[in-house]
């Protein structure tokens, strides 16, 4: 039986405004995000983690450096958890997109699971990628143990669709992942026999640097 703490990677520089940053810019944590995590990892201190999973993108291996540096585990780059690939809408604000793809973006917002971004992925490729991820590390903790997963606000809340038996296309709707919340399930089969939602979305340990 694995337990799954799930986050998404802290403040960047290109954080505000929104914008869509998938796979294809690569920026690191900013002051606040840096101040997040720390906010993050002191909370998950006294969590016994197995490993530490982080999307390969400096703004997750950031954050996760800083909580594995609390939690005295090494890091594992996985390609799995990268944010979905927005292809040629990446670095765009949705303004932008509008301005360019008004129709396109109509149709993704019906529909961004069968609906692919121009040049990149759909919220069902994102979710088979999940899937996979999901079931090796089940395998892998066959036996039980607790893993971090350090990744992305689109991948996350498609890996919270798969894991619960939420249709992919209301991962928008259904969830939410601000940046250095934390998340938990708990998997006490495989993938298909769904996991429990023990925590969703709880940014309480942030309130400590409100004021940064």
């Amino acid at each position: 039986m694995l337990t799954v703490f799930l986050t998404r990677h802290g403040a960047t520089p290109r954080s505000e405004p929104e914008q869509h940053l998938g796979q294809g810019i690569d920026i690191g944590l900013s002051t606040a995000g840096r101040a997040a995590a720390d906010a993050l990892a002191a909370r998950l201190a006294g969590v016994a983690f197995d490993r530490v999973v982080s999307s390969p993108l400096r703004r997750a291996l950031e954050t996760a450096e800083i909580v594995a540096l609390a939690a005295g585990r090494p890091v594992e780059a996985d390609r799995q958890v990268m944010e979905m690939d927005y292809g040629e809408w990446e670095g765009l604000t949705y303004v932008e997109i509008d301005e360019r793809d008004l129709d396109l973006r109509r149709r993704w917002e019906e529909d961004p699971a069968g609906t692919a971004c121009p040049g990149g992925e759909s919220g069902d490729d994102v979710a088979r990628r999940a899937r996979s991820f999901l079931g090796d590390a089940i395998a892998r903790g066959r036996r039980g143990g607790r893993i971090l997963v350090v990744a992305h606000a689109t991948f996350n809340r498609i890996l919270l669709c798969v894991a619960l038996g939420v249709p992919v296309r209301d991962y928008r709707r259904r969830f939410r992942q601000d940046p250095t919340n934390l998340t938990a399930l708990h998997f006490p089969g495989g993938v298909d026999d769904g996991a429990l939602l023990l925590v969703a979305n709880d940014t309480s340990h942030l309130e400590v640097t409100a004021g940064l």
